[in-house]
């Protein structure tokens, strides 16, 4: 058979059709399917909504975010006048909203502790319509964790997943009820894993890029195949709104602590006593280490597991085998040893690698200890010793106790220049170390300076404001 021209044309037109509508249909199939996933798993989803009884009105600071005086109006009508009358304060009622869902058919019920915290009522809204009053049986602040219970029976529930298995691109799904709208279902994939942020050493957050916002808090995390790998519990925003970056805590952790609340009523987590800080490319160059890893010790506290164990300036880069990523990933790691088992520490010690063995301590109340500041100094100072760009002054035994310092520590009592300055050195910083040797005067500190070699970095321990931090120092 001959074909024409135009017969050919349209023949082409015809294959190119069909390879284009081909590469719709695999595109398509490689994209994931969630809608039987939300029907299978949406019925488990609660919405909670909690009663917070106040005897006061609410105050709008002006340097609140998303403040602005044309909003006045807008805000007096959801908040009240406040300040205005000035007659004796009168009780109102401050809702909360949150998400949650059904772990067990009998009526327990996982969400935040953020949600509940502080709630004179707890509702929950099933996903057939039915509420019920829930009770609070335990909440855990640290990794923001609640479990309620309700008087029901027959629930649907989910399945619980392994989130040790989360890998960082597959694709997750958070079901929950966002500013109030019920059974709603955003998808994306996972961003980061063992993530640690600044006010929840804790939790090993899971990233996502899963549109979060207020009211999604509490809800539910699912991997493809239905399991519940999270518990959606926090966004990073400057505009209180969804930005592109979410966490979810890690359902391994949010199992371990619902289990302790239900049979204790409270978490007990390890501890080892000690504070600790990041090490940057300056200080690893210190401490002999190619590349800045693990947690840099600056504390020991006096009566904790680490005690005669650990020493300023260990930098500790594995427990138990498993590499310490950073400072921030510690405290996790320690907090899921059970109190009393004991455990191997590697540490970088005077340059050289050594292993440790450490007993586990609980970690105290949300009380626990702190760093205590300094009394304040007497006017009276004797002339100082300038070295390393430092004028430096001895200090007396009450600012030394106060520190926690059993020998050592000068004044800064004004910085001159380099390098000093380079290393970020302030006026009013006690200097307790100098390249891993304690220093108890300004003329130990020149005779510890005139044996270090000129262009070496080393690590210089200071306290500020009660608190002790390594810097890096290249000696000049």
């Amino acid at each position: 058979m001959t074909y024409q021209p135009a017969s050919r044309m349209r023949l082409l037109q015809w294959l190119l059709a069909g390879a284009l509508c081909l590469s719709a249909s695999v595109q398509a199939r490689s994209l994931p399917e969630f809608t039987e996933l939300v029907k299978t798993n949406g019925p488990a989803v609660v919405n909670i909504t909690t009663n917070h009884k106040q005897k006061e009105s609410p105050e709008i600071p002006s340097d609140a975010p998303g403040y602005e005086e044309p909003f006045d109006e807008l805000m007096k009508r959801f908040f009240g006048n406040p300040g205005g009358g000035g007659g004796a304060p009168e009780d109102f009622q401050a809702d909360a909203r949150g998400s949650g869902f059904v772990l067990s058919a009998d009526g327990y019920i996982v969400t935040n502790h953020h949600v509940v915290d502080g709630a004179d009522e707890i509702l929950v809204k099933l996903n057939d319509r039915r509420e019920f009053s829930a009770k609070l049986i335990g909440s855990d602040k640290r990794s923001d964790v609640a479990l309620l219970k309700i008087d029901a029976a027959s629930l649907p529930t989910l399945k619980i997943g392994d989130s040790s298995s989360i890998e960082v691109g597959e694709w997750v799904l958070a079901i929950g009820s966002p500013f109030g709208f019920e059974s709603s279902a955003t998808s994306g994939i996972v961003s980061a894993t063992g993530r640690s942020l600044p006010t929840d050493t804790y939790v090993p957050f899971i990233q996502t890029d899963v549109a979060i916002n207020p009211g999604n808090s509490g809800g539910p995390l699912f991997n493809l195949d239905g399991e519940v790998v999270g518990v959606n519990s926090q966004i990073y925003s400057r505009s209180g709104g969804f930005m592109g970056v979410s966490f979810a805590i890690p359902i391994n952790i949010v199992m371990d602590v619902v289990s302790q609340l239900k049979t204790n009523g409270k978490v007990s987590r390890g501890w080892i006593g000690v504070y600790i800080q990041e090490v940057d490319q300056n200080l690893a160059q210190s401490f002999g280490m190619p590349t800045p890893t693990g947690a840099l010790v600056t504390q020991v506290v006096t009566e904790g597991p680490a005690n005669n164990v650990l020493q300023l300036g260990d930098v500790i880069i594995e427990m138990n085998g498993k590499p310490v990523a950073n400072a921030g990933s510690l405290p996790a790691m320690v907090g899921t040893v059970a109190p009393g088992q004991s455990v191997k520490l590697a540490v970088m010690r005077n340059r050289e690698r050594q292993e440790v063995e450490l007993k586990i301590g609980e970690l105290p109340g949300e009380e626990g200890a702190e760093p205590t500041e300094p009394e304040e100094q007497a006017q009276a100072m004797p002339e100082g010793v300038e070295v390393l760009g430092m004028q430096l002054t001895p200090i007396d035994e009450t600012i030394r106790e106060a520190l926690g310092l059993a020998v050592g520590g000068v004044l800064v009592e004004k910085v001159t220049g380099d390098p000093a300055q380079r290393a970020g050195i302030s006026a009013g910083d006690v200097v307790a170390l100098l390249d891993g040797k304690p220093v108890s005067s300004p003329e130990e500190v020149k005779k510890v300076t005139s044996e270090i070699e000129k262009g070496k970095t080393v690590a210089i321990l200071v306290y500020r404001e009660g608190a002790a931090r390594f810097m890096a120092m290249k000696v000049e």
